[in-house]
């Protein structure tokens, strides 16, 4: 059973707090000189990801600076194709590197047997990270949802127009639902191992579903979604799951209906007015400042923040941002946001 005295799990738990928790996704990053430093110091990003003292040590660093209320694993959703078998490279300047699975012919190159030996050192990580947070912060572990994962597995990079990963999926569904079943055996060992581990709760990064259309939304990103909860909740029936269908605009209603997540993460496009009136009223919510407010700071920034505040704070709410942190962003923002939060109110 979760720890309820955790401000971060009790909004999960459907609580409405005067003032509500904060984290930011890519809150361990390359705006903070310190995670430079340790990034330099483990060599190569993979590297840094398979180090379970190190990627402790990035995860733990803006905990120091501000306080969060979770703290989440420091990892990447491209281990999981790497643990299956497929090539993965990050070349400084181009981002992920990938052999690409173009068709069902390249899916006997994958297998779910053995991942556990390549993931073990994330594994130790969350371990680590149980033990050194605060008594006060909760640890999140997360994965990649299936399709957002297999799209850099068929596309073999990042992609702007996902044309070949929609090619396959729509021009072969039954092939491409292969793939689709082996990343959701593969991500649902991986997080219960995270679970078992010392993760309270679990957030599903869906930052692609947004490229689908309503077919292939339900197909592609709620089915998956709602297999890996049940999996997860089979053996851990109180785990609190958090999913993140980026751009899924009106789907976020069925995304909720129908996955069983605890929560829902906004992007920053959606309407707020909407989600206090309609998805907040189903569960908690959490976001979703856009992460541009962060670099220009200011007035724009605290005047926005109180805005999603004023709209979300009457119910279940977390703040956090609508996407990562980018590397641009000035530390002393980021300070001077959560204090901000932290003095809210209403």
């Amino acid at each position: 059973m979760p720890n309820m005295t955790k401000t971060f799990l009790r909004a999960l738990n459907g609580e409405t707090l005067p003032v509500p928790p904060i984290w930011l996704m890519r809150q361990a990053g390359r705006y903070l000189p310190e995670y430079r430093a340790t990034r330099g110091e483990a060599g190569s990003f993979l590297d840094l990801c398979y180090n379970p003292d190190l990627a402790c040590e990035v995860t733990l660093q803006p905990l120091r600076r501000y306080d969060f209320d979770a703290a989440i694993l420091f990892s990447d959703i491209l281990v999981i194709p790497q643990a299956l078998g497929q090539h993965l490279a990050f070349k400084q300047g181009e981002g992920p590197q990938l052999e690409a699975i173009r068709d069902a012919s390249g899916l006997g190159k994958l297998s779910v047997d053995g991942i556990h030996d390549t993931l073990g050192p994330v594994y130790e990580t969350v371990s680590k990270l149980s033990e050194a947070i605060p008594s006060h912060t909760a640890l999140i572990g997360f994965a990649g949802a299936p399709w957002t994962v297999a799209t850099y597995m068929v596309e073999g990079k990042g992609s702007k127009d996902f044309a070949n990963i929609r090619r396959f999926a729509y021009g072969d569904p039954d092939g491409f639902g292969q793939l689709i079943d082996i990343l959701v055996e593969a991500t649902t060992q991986y997080l219960l191992k995270q679970v078992e581990a010392g993760a309270e709760c679990i957030q599903l990064f869906e930052t692609w579903g947004g490229v689908l259309s309503e077919t292939g939304f339900k197909r592609w990103v709620i089915e998956p979604t709602k297999q890996i909860v049940a999996n997860l909740r089979a053996v851990h029936p109180d785990l609190p799951i958090i999913g993140f269908p980026r751009g899924a605009g009106l789907h976020l209603i069925d995304f909720k209906k129908q996955t069983g997540v605890t929560g829902v993460g906004l992007d920053s496009g959606v309407p707020l007015d909407w989600v206090a009136q309609n998805l907040q009223k189903l569960g908690p919510v959490q976001g979703n400042l856009d992460p541009m407010y962060l670099i220009t700071g200011g007035d724009a920034m605290l005047d926005e923040t109180k805005r999603i505040l004023d709209t979300l704070g009457n119910g279940p709410f977390i703040f956090n941002l609508g996407h990562g942190i980018t590397p641009e962003t000035p530390p002393e923002n980021v300070e001077k946001l959560v204090n901000f939060i932290r003095g809210y109110k209403r």
